[in-house]
């Protein structure tokens, strides 16, 4: 666990999933947007992650590593969250795994694993931190373009679909004083799109109008706009960052 002495000035901001790439980009935006952070993992790494984005920004940055499939897990991050006294403003369900397979061929222990990790334990920390969310904060789910469908990844399509529901749910059930929001980015420069073969990735990359993979920057910006006073007037969208790949052939 690493803490810097720095004051809050736009309140604590939650981050699943953050010893990952994608999660420790989005997490080091957020703090240079004077948020500090409360960096989630069941990866131990997540210490070093804090440690380095609170050295880095100036910012507190609490890691606290916890399985999120289950309650405990949940209540784990609350407690943490709590902790300052504050509320959270910001919520970022980040974690998410994959385990591909073809649906005539795929174990339903794999289907229901992606589908607890990715959309079940989004919903059990969302509700574990909702008593914690301030007037005006913001969730945002990672969804993917894959809610549109892919093939090879009933699971994951399923889990990534589904969390769109839940945020458009969640979105009327808080409005006004919460905004729920997704975003849903097609490939991404992580190690979770090049664990697939090369010619699989680069026969993918070659259907993206923009012609060229996702980058973790540019899906940590649209976070952090989604996140800030500016997206007041949005609640219940996913906002498809995907390079034209949804509207592709």
């Amino acid at each position: 666990m690493a803490v810097s002495a720095a004051s809050s000035e736009r309140g604590l901001a939650v981050v699943t999933g953050a010893a990952g790439v994608l999660g420790t980009r989005i997490a080091a935006r957020l703090a240079e947007d004077c948020h500090d952070l409360l960096l989630v993992d069941l990866d131990p790494a997540v210490s070093d992650t804090a440690e380095k984005i609170a050295a880095a920004s100036g910012r507190s940055a609490l890691a606290c590593v916890a399985d999120l499939t289950s309650a405990q897990g949940a209540d784990a991050v609350a407690r943490a969250a709590s902790e300052g006294g504050g509320g959270v403003v910001v919520l970022v369900n980040n974690a998410g795994i994959t385990r591909d397979g073809r649906i005539g061929d795929l174990e339903e222990a794999d289907f229901a694993a992606v589908v607890e990790v990715n959309l079940t334990s989004a919903m059990r920390l969302t509700l574990a931190l909702e008593d914690l969310l301030a007037d005006g904060s913001a969730v945002i789910n990672m969804s993917s373009r894959a809610s549109l469908g892919n093939f090879g990844q009933a699971n994951y399509v399923a889990s990534k679909s589904g969390l769109v529901g839940l945020t458009r749910a969640l979105a009327l059930r808080w409005a006004p004083r919460v905004r729920v929001n997704a975003v849903a980015p097609s490939l991404i420069d992580t190690p979770m799109a090049h664990s697939m073969p090369e010619r699989v990735l680069e026969k993918l990359v070659s259907r993206i109008p923009a012609g060229r993979i996702g980058l973790p920057d540019e899906v940590a910006s649209i976070v952090a706009f989604l996140a800030s006073p500016e997206a007041s007037y949005i609640t219940g969208q996913a906002i498809v960052a995907c390079g034209g790949r949804s509207i592709a052939a």
